[in-house]
């Protein structure tokens, strides 16, 4: 039986483009640090290759891992959190929360980024809500709260804790008070 954090084909295929739009747009915080690095922007790539059904879903998962940034090559916690957000978008083909997990990381790029800026999360945020189609909603919907369901990335860990958790929370809560329009 497929966890509820994975969605459809179809729904990885929709939340992927969104998850890619989210992380590209925090890529330059990745390139200022390490301008010749392209491995995250190779992985906003390779999600919307996804999107696009230009890759396969197992050619995906086989990838999703490929290029991925190592926290210790990265001096930076805004750019850090920006190769997080790329890796997050590209692990969608496999689970379709990660599209969640992007749109966190790339909450916590810009935050981490604009210190002086208390709203800056919160405008990312207001920014990724607006910028999902219906569809993207309506798959994202589908998901369990963040840290209820055991079986996959928003279960208890990394995507359900600290601020990341936080930010998921919003974009969840964000997104259900959308269907009430």
């Amino acid at each position: 039986m497929a966890s509820p954090q994975t969605l459809s084909e179809g729904e990885r295929r929709l939340v992927a483009e969104w998850a890619a739009d989210c992380a590209e747009r925090v890529l330059g915080l990745f390139e200022a640090e390490a301008p010749k690095d392209g491995r995250p922007r190779a992985a906003v790539n390779r999600a919307r290759a996804f999107a696009r059904g230009e890759m396969g879903t197992a050619e995906g998962i086989r990838r999703r891992f490929v290029g991925g940034v190592p926290a210790e090559e990265i001096k930076t916690p805004a750019a850090a959190a920006a190769a997080r957000a790329a890796g997050q978008a590209a692990a969608v083909c496999h689970m379709g929360a990660h599209a969640l997990g992007a749109a966190a990381y790339a909450a916590r790029a810009v935050s981490l980024a604009a210190p002086d800026l208390p709203r800056a999360a919160e405008d990312e945020i207001r920014w990724q809500l607006a910028h999902m189609s219906p569809e993207v909603q309506t798959a994202l919907r589908a998901l369990p709260p963040v840290g209820e369901n055991r079986a996959g990335p928003l279960g208890p860990g990394r995507l359900s804790s600290g601020q990341i958790g936080i930010f998921i929370r919003d974009l969840q809560a964000g997104v259900a008070l959308a269907s009430l329009d």
